[in-house]
């Protein structure tokens, strides 16, 4: 069994940026259907995504609530950072903060977990 952590980091500013969190996303359902151990976590910029994500007229609003279970953190500084902390908690998404304010790499990787960014 592989243990991946998919780490957003896509601000919702573009089109480009869209297609780097559904293809996130998509990576996280296929692990998830697959039975590997998966972590999400939404990290800078992509911080925002989760109240965007979590509007149901959102495209990709049923893709983010087939995974919104293996949503292990958003990171707490940048959530901040970018305006989007209430509106997380608010989502009851956990905030992470066990480096500094931010989510620990070091965690994942002394833990076993791949890290994939997007």
């Amino acid at each position: 069994m592989a243990k991946v952590a998919i780490v957003v980091l896509a601000g919702t500013e573009t089109h480009e940026g869209l297609g780097r969190v559904v293809n996130a996303l998509e990576a996280v359902k296929e692990l998830k259907d697959g039975g590997h151990d998966v972590k999400l976590i939404f990290d800078g910029a992509g911080t925002a995504w989760v109240p965007e994500l979590a509007r149901p007229e959102h495209r990709a609003h049923a893709l983010y609530r087939a995974v919104s279970d293996k949503i292990t953190g958003v990171c707490d500084f940048c959530a901040g950072a970018f305006g989007v902390k209430s509106a997380v908690a608010a989502q009851g998404v956990p905030l992470a903060c066990e480096y500094e304010g931010h989510p620990s790499i070091l965690a994942l990787v002394t833990g076993g977990y791949q890290v994939i960014t997007f």
